[in-house]
């Protein structure tokens, strides 16, 4: 028998699990699909003209995701009630699976995935700030760690979904729908105690205090997100640029073994981070491994040092937004609307999808990719130099 005295499982355990398992399950609802189905559908109805109905699409997309989410969060905000909206949202996501399925031309297919964007950041934001309102500042370290699940979650998802015993989309697309439904229902459906102890009560800080910290995490994580994004695009170019240029299977292999690696440090680094206290160290780590990550991807020529810095850069951008969204959550300028705070921050994720392809276009022609993979290096030090800024680090504590 072990004598030493086991932690009790505290009230709000089970909703951090579910949460974990909800946001996974978000992550699923737009992973396969954007990454692996669009692209093929679109390969198989556009033809040649493929490539700029992808970004036609991406960016109408981008635009109603950003829409969806601010509107929503601060509906549910002024509302109220984030269950009955993140259900609803569940709702309009699987149906508009539909739509995507039936939609049988280039701008159809347009349309649906802007009408598809906005339905599923529906569900995404009541989430979000599900999350915000539920888990208090001391805990926010391992949700951060947890939302790390939801990259590796999606990448699982896209394999399932593009087996060989699944020839139609009508099947890939239900496969989707069915790990949705199984990952994000639980949260919706069962009973999740709250923790006896939320930080609505704490003495927020100075409004413009908490406003210039919000606005300095919003621009670290644009930045982040904008290096993701060009390499997310990209990597496969990128690759293919050295003479020892491995197969597309071994890039996939190479991205999968990132995330894997990133998840279980992002979950270390956030429960330690609540033990601790300060958040920001954990961040500027992860910054830091991206940054050189991409800088040996810069000065690489052969395939395994390039491999190494992607792999630096790939588990530690990942490991930064995960931790990031908790401290973000942490620091929300505004307790009773967070939807709408969330909402904001979301842009950060949405706004990348527009400046990546055009850093891309703007540097890699004619000059490689060596160019491009500096600037991105030299962004990640801005952003972490803009947590570095923000003033408040440990987390607010009841009395």
């Amino acid at each position: 028998m072990d004598p030493r005295p086991r932690r009790a499982a505290e009230p709000g355990d089970r909703f951090l699990l579910l949460f974990a398992l909800a946001n996974a399950g978000g992550v699923v609802a737009y992973a396969p699909f954007l990454t692996l189905l669009l692209p093929v559908k679109l390969a198989a109805i556009a033809g040649e003209a493929r490539i700029e109905w992808l970004g036609a699409a991406t960016l109408a997309g981008a635009g109603a995701a950003s829409l969806s989410n601010l509107l929503v969060g601060w509906a549910s905000d002024v509302v109220g009630t984030r269950r009955a909206w993140a259900a609803a949202g569940l709702c309009l996501t699987l149906a508009s699976y539909a739509l995507l399925h039936a939609a049988a031309s280039p701008l159809e297919i347009v349309a649906a995935v802007a009408a598809y964007q906005l339905a599923l950041n529906a569900l995404l934001a009541p989430l979000a700030a599900w999350a915000a309102d539920e888990v208090p500042d001391r805990r926010k370290g391992l949700l951060g760690g947890l939302l790390g699940a939801g990259p590796p979650a999606g990448a699982l998802a896209g394999v399932a979904a593009t087996l060989p015993g699944l020839p139609t989309e009508a099947a890939r697309l239900g496969v989707v729908c069915a790990i949705v439904f199984a990952l994000t229902a639980p949260l919706l459906l069962l009973r999740t105690p709250a923790y006896p102890d939320q930080p609505l009560a704490e003495p927020a800080p100075r409004r413009t205090a908490a406003r210039r910290d919000f606005a300095l995490l919003w621009l670290a994580r644009l930045l982040v997100q904008v290096a993701g994004n060009v390499m997310f695009g990209f990597l496969l170019y990128y690759f293919q640029t050295l003479p020892d240029a491995p197969s597309e299977a071994g890039v996939a292999r190479l991205s999968a073994l990132a995330l894997a690696l990133a998840f279980p440090i992002a979950l270390a680094a956030g429960r330690i981070s609540d033990r601790l206290g300060p958040r920001k160290p954990f961040l500027l780590a992860a910054a830091a491994a991206t940054a050189l990550g991409l800088a040996l991807m810069a000065a690489s020529a052969t395939q395994l040092p390039a491999a190494i810095g992607y792999a630096l850069f790939g588990c530690g951008g990942a490991v930064f937004l995960a931790l990031h969204s908790g401290y973000a959550m942490q620091l929300l300028p505004t307790p009773g609307r967070r939807g709408r705070d969330l909402g904001l921050l979301n842009l950060a994720n949405t706004l990348p999808a527009i400046v990546a392809p055009l850093l891309a276009i703007s540097l890699v022609p004619g000059r490689g990719f060596g160019p491009l993979l500096a600037l991105l290096a030299a962004l990640i030090v801005v952003a972490g130099a803009c947590v570095a800024l923000v003033r408040r680090d440990a987390p607010r504590r009841l009395k």
